[in-house]
């Protein structure tokens, strides 16, 4: 795909971000779209954030779990931008004005003090790159119209990423077995799933190193006090005004969001 392609399908879909107003599926108006074209759309629109002012503060991997990649119908992992627009503070309420289609996933943060460059990254790198982890929910919003989206829609639009919450409870990752740790979800105080990081590839250690290699393979490296969002361990669930979510992960705590 030409410049030319990159940068208008960028701007489209940043404007989408803007106005709340999703578009068609790029793969059915582009049928021959590459994951690399998808990449590079997916930076254009990211640097119209940061050309209004945003910085980057981390990463997010998706699509990490059997059960996401079934509901959205793709068959690996991507990742995307964390800008500092995205980021809200645990117990803040969210406006769901701002978003298209919010779907809340419950998943494991790390917070990295030093840098990890792929390729070659193992679980263990990752545990000693690791300041820290947490609760966190990712609140992801497609562009897309209607979800309708393949592998390449969705990282042409950054991933989905829409905004996220990062708990306050925050444990070093050496301290408990991440695979092992089982995760409750509940909305509006009834229960919506459970699951063990093993979900995530095995482990959410094993999805950062995942991503450290891939970026590597770019020439990209994660930073030191980067954000990094492992990757949901629960199904998507909608969300509207005056839902409340609550997840809890084993020896890690329990983190909280509502919607306004």
């Amino acid at each position: 795909m030409d410049a030319q392609k990159i940068q208008a399908y960028g701007d489209e879909l940043h404007h989408a971000l803007v106005t709340c107003q999703a578009v068609a599926p790029l793969t059915d108006r582009e049928p021959g779209i590459t994951i690399e074209d998808a990449y590079r759309i997916q930076l254009r629109m990211v640097q119209r954030r940061l050309d209004a002012g945003e910085t980057v503060v981390g990463k997010k991997i998706g699509v990490t779990s059997k059960i996401v990649m079934q509901m959205l119908n793709v068959d690996q992992p991507d990742f995307g931008q964390i800008t500092s627009g995205m980021v809200y503070n645990e117990g803040e309420a969210l406006p769901v004005a701002g978003m298209i289609a919010p779907k809340a996933e419950a998943e494991v943060a790390f917070m990295l003090k030093r840098d990890l460059m792929g390729p070659g990254v193992t679980a263990a790198d990752v545990l000693r790159a690791t300041e820290c982890v947490m609760p966190c929910f990712e609140i992801v919003d497609s562009r897309i119209r209607d979800w309708k989206i393949k592998i390449q829609d969705t990282v042409a639009d950054n991933a989905s990423c829409g905004v996220l919450t990062l708990g306050g409870q925050r444990r070093s990752p050496r301290d408990l077995d991440l695979a092992l740790a089982g995760m409750v979800l509940e909305k509006n105080g009834e229960l919506v799933s459970t699951a063990t990081g093993a979900a995530v590839q095995g482990s959410p250690v094993n999805a950062v190193a995942w991503l450290a290699n891939t970026l590597g393979r770019l020439g990209i490296s994660l930073k030191a006090g980067d954000v990094i969002l492992s990757g949901s361990q629960s199904p998507l669930v909608p969300v509207q005004v005056g839902d409340s979510l609550v997840c809890s992960v084993g020896g890690l705590g329990a983190t909280s969001v509502r919607f306004i």
